[in-house]
C-alpha cells in the first residue's frame, strides 16, 4: 500500500533524540531516511544503555525504518559525496549547534543554491537567531529554562522535571510539522526553504494556559500536583486500593458525579454550582468528594464512572500501559525483529492514516549497514570506488 511520504528522500544528520525522533516519524510515514553517521562511532545514542546483545535499546527505539550510511563530513571526498546526495534529496535534517554546518562549508545558503527545492530543517536548543543561539542545550536544561519545570510537581513542592524528555520530543514533533508544511508549500511554489526549530521555543509554545493565566491575573503559576489549575474536579483521588484520575470537565458531568457519589445535595450548593464556584471553594469541596472515593476500589470506580460517561482512568505504571487492552488494540506496542537484538518491543505508530498508513518496515540499522547500497543506488559507485573511499577515511 502506498505511504504518505513515498518518494521523499531525507538525509538525516541528527543524533540523540530531538532530530532522530523527527526523522523516525518521517520514516514511519514512508520517507526514505538515510541516516548519515560518523565512521567508527555513529550516533551518540548508540552508546546509551540498556543494551540487548550489545545493541542500544535507546537507539533502536527511535531509529527504525532508516538506512545507515557512514560518511566523514570533515573528509573532502566525504564532503563531495554529501553534496552529490544533496542534489537528489528532498529534506535535510540536522540538530547541530548553529554554525556547525557553516564551519563544514555545508551551510543552508550553499546547499539551497545546489538544490533550490531542498527543505533544510534545523532543530537546536535556542534556534539560529537570538542572543542564546550559540549556547549548548539538553532536554533538562530546556525544561528548566522554558518554564515547564516551574509548574510541574506537588503543590508547594520544588520544581520537577517531566518524566519523559519532553524538551526533545516536542522539538522533534514541531520539526516534523515544519518539514511537512514546507513540503506542502513546495508543491505549489517549487521552492525549498529553511525550517528553524528551537527547543526553548517549543517549551514556551506548550505553556498554553500557564502563560494566559499569568498575563490575565499577573500571578506566577506554580505547581498544582495532579490538580487542574482551572477545572474542578479534575484530579486524582485515592480509592480503597489505589488512585483514580477523574475529569468532570463541565456542569453536566459534575451533576452526574455528585449523583454516583451519593452527594446530590452538592449540586444545588451555591458554593459549587458552577466551575468558577467550585474552583473558588476548592478547599471546601475536595474533602467532601474525596471521602466518597475511598469506599470502593479503583476498578469498581472505573466501571461506575464509565457507565455515566465521566472521563476517568487509573494512574498506570509502565508495565500496565504496555499491556493495556486499548493500547494493544491500537497496535501501540509492536514487536520488531532486529538481526542482533532479535525480537524487540517498541511503541507503535500513533498517526493512523486510512489511505496511506505508516508502517514499521525495518528495524534500526547497524552502523554503516547501508553505506555500499546507498553509494551504488544513489551515486552509481562500484565496489572498487567504494573501497578507495574506505581506504581514504571518507566512509
Amino acid at each position: 500500500m502506498k505511504s504518505a511520504l513515498d518518494n521523499i528522500r531525507v538525509l538525516d544528520l541528527t543524533r540523540v533524540l530531538a532530530g532522530p525522533y523527527a526523522t523516525m516519524l518521517l520514516a514511519d510515514l514512508g520517507a526514505d531516511v538515510i541516516k548519515i553517521e560518523m565512521p567508527g562511532s555513529g550516533d551518540d545514542s548508540r552508546h546509551f544503555g540498556p543494551y540487548v546483545n550489545n545493541e542500544s535499546a535507546y537507539f533502536m527505539a527511535i531509529n527504525r525504518n532508516k538506512r545507515s550510511m557512514t560518511l566523514n563530513l570533515k573528509n573532502e571526498s566525504g564532503k563531495e559525496i554529501f553534496l552529490e546526495l544533496i542534489k537528489k534529496t528532498d529534506v535535510l535534517v540536522e540538530n547541530f549547534r548553529p554554525g556547525t554546518m557553516e564551519k563544514l562549508s555545508l551551510g543552508y545558503d550553499k546547499l539551497i543554491a545546489l538544490n533550490p527545492k531542498l527543505i533544510y530543517a534545523a532543530a537546536s536548543g535556542y534556534g539560529h537567531t537570538g542572543p542564546y543561539s550559540q549556547r549548548a542545550a539538553y532536554d533538562a536544561v530546556v525544561q528548566a529554562m522554558g518554564g515547564i519545570m516551574s509548574i510541574t510537581g506537588e503543590k508547594d513542592g520544588k520544581p520537577m522535571r517531566v518524566g519523559t524528555s519532553i524538551g526533545d520530543i516536542a522539538a522533534g514533533l514541531f520539526t516534523t510539522i515544519g518539514i511537512l508544511s514546507a513540503l506542502i508549500s513546495r508543491n505549489s511554489s517549487g521552492k525549498g526553504q529553511m525550517v528553524d526549530v528551537a527547543m526553548l521555543d517549543c517549551q514556551v509554545a506548550m505553556l498554553e494556559n500557564a502563560i494566559a493565566r499569568y498575563f490575565v491575573t499577573g500571578e506566577v503559576p506554580r505547581p498544582y500536583g495532579n490538580r487542574h489549575t482551572s477545572i474542578v474536579p479534575f484530579e486524582a483521588f485515592d480509592t480503597s486500593d489505589g488512585e483514580i484520575m477523574v475529569a468532570a470537565g463541565n456542569n453536566a458531568l459534575w451533576r452526574k458525579l455528585c449523583n454516583i457519589l451519593n452527594c446530590s445535595e452538592l449540586i444545588d450548593d451555591e458554593r459549587f454550582k458552577d466551575n468558577s464556584d467550585r474552583n473558588e471553594n476548592y478547599d471546601e469541596l475536595r474533602p467532601l468528594i474525596a471521602a466518597r472515593f475511598l469506599t470502593k476500589t479503583t476498578i469498581e470506580w472505573q466501571g461506575i464512572l464509565d457507565d455515566e460517561g465521566i472521563p476517568n482512568g487509573p494512574i498506570n505504571t509502565i508495565d500496565k500501559v504496555v499491556n493495556n487492552i486499548q493500547v494493544l488494540a491500537r497496535d501501540m506496542i509492536v514487536d520488531v525483529y532486529h538481526p542482533l537484538a532479535k525480537n524487540f518491543k517498541m511503541p507503535g505508530i500513533p498517526i493512523k492514516l486510512s489511505e496511506t498508513p505508516g508502517s514499521i518496515r525495518t528495524p534500526s540499522p547497524t552502523l554503516g549497514q547501508h553505506t555500499k547500497e546507498i553509494l551504488k543506488e544513489c551515486l552509481g559507485f562500484d565496489d572498487e570506488a567504494i573501497e578507495k573511499l574506505a581506504e581514504g577515511g571518507a566512509i
